[in-house]
């Protein structure tokens, strides 16, 4: 980026060109990413339904969720000390590893006995009985590994591999890998729940995934080239990091307040849309060609369609960006966060007309699920603005502080939403709808407008 101006996204055969012509190191990173992508993303947003099937309760999924939040904001910088100590294929190994061993220990939690927290007065409140599956809170930890503290690891790959004219391609390709599997993770999950209950077949879900990940960990350890590792020094401590804080450019408070809030709000209640979403729907649904799917088999059906349009709609919107501007495409992402979880809420009662076609609340579900999608075709508008307004040579240190402050904000954000959805999901769904408004409006009124082309 340059004066405000964006480079077009390339063409779907510009990227599996430039994709094929990469250094071996990136392709095999890519696998590898593939893989882990493939097992989290079809696990991670069944998680909350597990956890219920284990026994617990909305405040220990929002407690969970927050956990997760946490893990995300911190784990990135030990993840890269360790990698620049010890070099990125050791780093990328042991945290693949370790990942594989949190889903099995996921797979394995319905084994073990859970930790009942009793009943407990606190002033005129009381926090009911809660249990909490143990497994599943350590395998968290675990889990995240190679998601979190390989963060830094694979940046650093990319970066060694590719050479500075062609950083942009070697990024695009493993994001495509990435957002692939995120497509793929959930119809496998669909597939497995067609043919087992929800407990046994998610345990084989999880089972696949720790296999999965075993053998991409194998995979990349033994074809990745690590001639080309750097060794650097330990990490310069927390000064640094405040130093970058610092010196955000003045162009991206608004930004990061209006982004805070809207993800926050999505924070919230993201980890319960696969409980409500099953409640509503009660019962066997019918999809076309497939035959009857049970509600869990359905809600990965409905994330398969959300990521097909995100990645159909990603292109053609960051051209339009080009052309009107990045604000509105950004402003237009934030509003689906925000108005999705409302929207959600009255799917179950709604009977929607089009013309002669009325819409069931089935046939609702999966076009909000795609309206959904939209909100990833932003993405590259959004990280265009906030990188945007940054020195040429300080872009890394001021997305690195961005981002560590909006993930460090919403980390309670889903322990909020457990406390509000024990009450009821209209007011969880309908608080983080108005928490994520305020975010548009704060992002319209004071936001950053970079002009287009």
């Amino acid at each position: 980026m340059s004066g405000g101006r964006v480079e077009a996204d390339p063409s779907v055969r510009e990227t599996l060109r430039g994709y094929l012509a990469l250094e071996r190191d990136v392709l095999v990173l890519s696998v590898a990413m593939f893989a882990f992508s493939l097992g989290y993303q079809g696990t991670n947003q069944y998680m909350a339904e597990y956890l219920y099937a284990l026994g617990a309760g909305p405040l220990v999924v929002g407690l969970f969720g927050s956990l997760g939040n946490l893990i995300s904001a911190v784990y990135p910088y030990p993840g890269g000390a360790i990698s620049d100590r010890i070099g990125s294929r050791r780093a990328l190994a042991l945290f693949g590893l370790l990942s594989a061993a949190g889903f099995g220990l996921w797979a394995a939690a319905g084994l073990l006995p859970p930790v009942v927290v009793p009943a407990v007065a606190v002033g005129p409140v009381t926090v009911p009985e809660l249990t909490f599956p143990v497994a599943i809170f350590l395998g968290l930890f675990l889990v995240q590994c190679w998601k979190s503290f390989g963060l830094g690891a694979t940046f650093a790959v990319v970066k060694q591999a590719t050479t500075p004219d062609r950083l942009a391609t070697g990024f695009a390709a493993t994001e495509t890998v990435r957002r692939l599997a995120f497509l793929l993770g959930p119809l496998a999950v669909a597939a497995a729940l067609s043919v087992f209950e929800f407990s046994v077949g998610f345990r084989v879900v999880l089972a696949g995934a720790a296999v999965v990940a075993l053998v991409g960990t194998l995979a990349q350890h033994v074809l990745y080239d690590a001639s080309n590792d750097s060794l650097g020094s330990a990490f310069a401590g927390v000064g640094s990091v405040v130093s970058d804080l610092r010196s955000l450019p003045a162009e991206l408070p608004p930004l990061l307040a209006a982004d805070t809030l809207v993800r926050f709000a999505n924070g919230m209640v993201y980890v319960f849309f696969v409980v409500f979403v099953v409640d509503a729907l009660d019962g066997p649904v019918g999809v076309p060609v497939v035959g009857a799917l049970s509600p869990q088999a359905f809600f990965g059906v409905l994330l398969a369609v959300e990521m097909a349009v995100a990645l159909a709609s990603m292109v053609p919107v960051s051209r339009l960006a080009d052309r009107v501007g990045l604000k509105p495409v950004v402003a237009v992402g934030f509003l689906v966060y925000a108005t999705f979880p409302a929207l959600l809420l009255l799917a179950p009662d709604s009977a929607v007309q089009v013309g002669p076609l009325a819409l069931s609340p089935v046939a609702v579900f999966v076009a909000l699920f795609a309206f959904s999608g939209v909100r990833f075709a932003g993405l590259p508008a959004h990280k265009a603005l906030i990188v945007g307004p940054a020195e040429r040579d300080a872009g890394g240190r001021v997305t690195g502080s961005y981002y560590l402050v909006r993930n460090a904000v919403t980390i309670p954000s889903a322990a909020v939403g457990g406390a509000l959805y024990a009450l009821s999901p209209a007011v969880a769904f309908g608080t983080a709808t108005a928490v994520g408004l305020a975010g548009v409006g704060v992002f319209v009124v004071i936001g950053e407008r970079f002009e287009p082309n």
